[in-house]
């Protein structure tokens, strides 16, 4: 039992990742990208050159694997092993993993190399090798994957799960922080419609004054003012008939998208979406979002900037290298391997910018700082005056008491010469106590 299902262990472990956790993830990720490299890469690569550069005028036959242009003796043997009599050297496409000789089959190759010759390529043969210039891709297709199936599975054993999972508890948190909110408050604005709309009917009470605390809290400042008198009440815009659905998601979201933030009201509507995504773990676009938006963006956007750097930097590099005449043009798969990496990175890196939240506008900060600020402002001038008329009643009326307390102290003391220093400060700071109490009871 991982701590993910047990309710009794430490908080700061119910959302952490155990072995089964990587295990499963890892087996997903090297299972799919070696299935992926070993058969269906190789049918993917093939089509796409066959379909570039296959003759116009002519039909490639099929030897064992061999795409070529058969010769009048090679009408006769299609289908059998690809031999240097049955071709003719002008189009030949093998993406088998057999090696290949010269005086027997027309061309040489190893094999683990694929080859393409056609007259578009030049006068020699192109040598691809799949492990230096596909595994990159391949790579990428088994990663994709197994976040994908990570996600759907659950929480106990897929690791994005349980990470979307730890992202819905600690944005639900937050969104309390930022507003001051109750958890049954939040509770209630991050629900799906549906669940909210099955509430309404059995416990529409506890709706409406979740949602009555919500309004008051959100009153715009431009309604507050000098006084309350245009302040739109909330017994005036929600009533029996009200859908608690529409009014949630058509006017407290905007009341409180204007009076915290747009970023706030964007993390309830996330929530909302990744709790429908917990009764139905085929939504990964919700999980995606949240995770994504909430969690990878914030933490690791300059890393995969620096890595989309870096990716540019060894692209560089091998063309530099390929332009010098090191790495010869009829083996580019040095190249490829370049190419596919830089690709890699600049599509996580697009992913990133596409989740990023986007920055708000500096003239609508400055007026939510302003108004904050004024708001702060009015509040302590009033505590400023609350105190000022305290001190006032407080000194102007009990001044008599204090004053007859101390002589009542005074003369009882200045019988008893002895007695007399020990107790007459305790008896004048008892007195005043009891002199203000009474005055703060009328």
């Amino acid at each position: 039992m991982n701590a993910r299902t047990n309710p009794q262990a430490p908080e700061h472990t119910l959302y952490k990742a155990s072995v089964v956790h990587y295990v499963v993830f890892f087996a997903i990720f090297f299972a799919t990208a070696a299935i992926f490299h070993k058969l269906l890469l190789v049918r993917l690569v093939e089509g796409f050159v066959i379909f570039q550069f296959k003759p116009e005028r002519e039909q490639l036959a099929d030897f064992n694997g061999v795409k070529a242009v058969p010769t009048a003796e090679g009408q006769k043997h299609i289908g059998e092993e690809v031999k240097r009599e049955f071709i003719k050297p002008d189009y030949i496409f093998d993406f088998t993993n057999k090696a290949r000789q010269e005086k027997v089959h027309g061309y040489t190759k190893a094999p683990d190399e694929w080859v393409v010759k056609a007259p578009k390529l030049g006068d020699d043969p192109i040598y691809l090798d799949p492990n230096v210039g596909f595994i990159i891709f391949s790579v990428d297709i088994g990663f994709v994957i197994a976040v994908l199936v990570t996600l759907v599975l659950p929480p106990s054993i897929g690791i994005m799960s349980l990470k979307v999972e730890r992202e819905i508890h600690n944005n639900k948190a937050k969104v309390r922080l930022q507003t001051g909110f109750s958890e049954d408050i939040i509770e209630l604005l991050v629900m799906p419609d549906d669940r909210l709309a099955a509430l309404a009917e059995s416990d529409r009470r506890r709706i409406v004054e979740a949602f009555r605390i919500v309004w008051n809290r959100t009153i715009p400042e431009e309604e507050v003012g000098g006084s309350q008198r245009h302040a739109v009440s909330f017994d005036e815009v929600f009533d029996r008939n009200t859908d608690p659905v529409a009014f949630r998601n058509n006017l407290l979201y905007i009341r409180i998208r204007e009076h915290f933030s747009e970023f706030v009201e964007k993390s309830i509507e996330d929530l909302k979406d990744a709790l429908n995504w917990q009764r139905n773990r085929f939504r990964i676009g919700a999980a995606l979002r949240l995770y994504m938006a909430h969690h990878f963006t914030e933490q690791y956007s300059n890393n995969v900037t620096g890595l989309a750097y870096g990716g540019a930097a060894l692209l560089i590099v091998a063309v530099g290298i390929r332009g010098l005449k090191f790495i010869p043009p009829t083996r580019p798969s040095l190249i490829l391997g370049a190419i596919f990496l830089e690709f890699s990175m600049l599509v996580l890196l697009a992913f990133t910018l596409l989740y990023t939240e986007e920055e708000e506008r500096m003239d609508k900060m400055l007026k939510k700082m302003e108004d904050a600020s004024r708001s702060q402002l009015d509040i302590l001038q009033e505590q400023q005056r609350d105190i000022r008329l305290f001190v006032d009643k407080l000194i102007g009326e009990s001044s008599e008491m204090i004053k007859r307390r101390v002589e009542e102290a005074i003369s009882q003391h200045l019988s008893n010469d002895e007695a007399m220093r020990e107790k007459i400060s305790k008896a004048i700071v008892e007195n005043l106590k009891i002199g203000f109490k009474e005055q703060l009871n009328r």
